[in-house]
């Protein structure tokens, strides 16, 4: 029979009973770890405080880039747009339809290919004035005219203020629905009638910004980024200009 020493068979039970107590700290950590700690602190507030809150974020930033689908009057826009407060820039693309759009202050430029021309009044027959009308118009910077009606609805593209005022609201009754991620950022995501009123992720890192929102009744999906980061709006040379007259074709 071995006799094993009084000391070590208590250095044993000590080495057994810490590593047991080890064991269940941890396991305790883990599950009250605060999915907050170290964020900006809104995923703790309320769903209608955090809107206000986002709303407000993105109301005082200087620039914004907005990507994504807008269902709106029965048509689809697939928007890359780059927007600050004194105008925008970039791409929209709605039925197949493609063109560009830079505005810098009230003035307003359409850039667009010979076929989105051909068919912009709808009644293209083809002939050789519709071709030398699209021709000239084909690539360049068309200066959109104030007083055209299609003014007002291609500026509403490049108004930072219009458009984020019109896209941050979720309908219905507000709630939260955990924390998530966007773009490597965590988040926290409020809805609007569980859902079916829309979903927003709001930055839980640096000013809650809006990132990533999914508007209600499908009317489509839209991410933003470079919050703050400005960038250059340089109107185009005169020879990359055209000014088409007071009026364009119908669009």
């Amino acid at each position: 029979m071995t006799v094993i020493p009084r000391r070590r068979t208590r250095r044993a039970a000590l080495v057994g009973a810490l590593s047991a107590l080890v064991v269940t700290g941890a396991g305790l950590t883990g599950c009250s770890e605060d999915p907050d700690a170290g964020t900006n602190g809104v995923g703790k507030l309320p769903a209608d405080q955090i809107q206000s809150r986002t709303r407000t974020a993105a109301k005082s930033a200087t620039a914004v880039r907005l990507a994504g689908n807008v269902v709106a009057s029965g048509r689809t826009y697939k928007l890359d747009m780059r927007l600050k407060s004194d105008g925008g820039s970039g791409s929209v693309t709605s039925e197949g339809a493609a063109f560009q759009l830079l505005r810098i202050g009230e003035q307003l430029f359409l850039k667009a290919d010979a076929g989105f021309w051909t068919d912009a009044d709808g009644k293209g027959d083809g002939s050789d004035a519709d071709a030398a009308a699209a021709d000239k118009l084909d690539g360049k910077y068309v200066k959109v005219p104030q007083g055209d009606p299609s003014y007002k609805k291609f500026s509403g593209f490049t108004d930072m203020d219009v458009l984020l005022d019109g896209l941050l609201t979720l309908h219905g009754t507000l709630d939260k629905d955990g924390h998530h991620e966007q773009a490597g950022v965590r988040t926290i995501r409020i809805t609007g009638d569980d859902g079916s009123g829309g979903t927003l992720d709001v930055s839980l890192e640096g000013k809650p910004y809006p990132l990533r929102l999914v508007r209600a009744g499908g009317a489509g999906t839209l991410t933003f980024s470079a919050w703050g980061k400005t960038f250059a709006l340089t109107e185009p040379d005169k020879d990359e200009t055209v000014d088409y007259g007071k009026k364009l074709p119908t669009s």
